[in-house]
């Protein structure tokens, strides 16, 4: 699988993605500039973390207006993957490619610490290589992550086994403490229908070698380079 990562004006994750694809990969990514629309040649497309155009009007809504947007569009209708972490998940779901909506935490304040993730389902490209219901550990750097969507579509997406992560205790547990940006139900990350989109605000790419502090989130890479 070819990997390629989006680059907008005022990302900043960009490098900590490069180190987790190509660690997987064994290759390095390719860096797409946002006004280009050629995605030829790319299996899975990445869209960062960071502060795209400066999370000026709201978080990702600028971004999501950008010329690669349709060509991201089309290439997950068409079979292709997409993954959007943080500020990449708020422009997925500015953008329609993904439902609901990222709000301002619950706290207001900025969080930036670790949470522990349980695994909603195994059976996906983007989670392979974890068990359903094991817990895993990730890094939460967002100032809006609240995952809101009304209650048709959160039981739509419960009913169609469409989220992947949920905020849980260690043990996996999902409890309001744990649930530190309060998300509707504990939702960390959603798949699209077709299940070849994830959109997840915790960054497992912070997490993919010892020397990081830990490897919790090199399955999710090492599934998609294996997918």
């Amino acid at each position: 699988m070819k990997a390629g990562i989006v680059i907008f004006p005022g990302i900043n994750r960009e490098r900590d993605m490069v180190i987790a694809l190509e660690a997987s990969f064994g290759a390095k990514p390719r860096m797409i500039w946002h006004k280009d629309t050629d995605l030829g040649g790319v299996d899975l497309v990445v869209v960062p973390g960071g502060f795209s155009f400066g999370d000026y009007l709201r978080c990702g809504a600028m971004a999501a207006q950008s010329p690669i947007m349709r060509a991201i569009h089309d290439h997950a209708a068409k079979g292709g993957y997409v993954l959007g972490v943080c500020n990449g998940f708020q422009i997925l779901t500015e953008a329609g490619i993904l439902p609901g909506a990222l709000l301002r935490n619950a706290s207001l304040r900025f969080l930036s610490m670790d949470c522990h993730l349980r695994v909603e389902r195994a059976d996906t490209a983007f989670t392979r290589q974890y068990r359903k219901g094991q817990t895993f550990r990730a890094v939460l750097a967002h100032g809006d992550g609240n995952y809101f969507a009304d209650d048709a579509t959160l039981d739509r997406l419960e009913g169609e086994n469409l989220v992947a992560l949920r905020y849980a205790t260690k043990s996996g547990d999902t409890a309001p403490e744990v649930n530190l940006n309060g998300s509707a139900r504990s939702i960390a990350g959603i798949l699209s229908p077709n299940l070849r989109v994830l959109g997840l605000m915790p960054h497992p790419e912070d997490l993919v070698d010892p020397l990081m502090g830990g490897a919790d989130g090199k399955p999710l890479f090492d599934a998609l380079a294996a997918a």
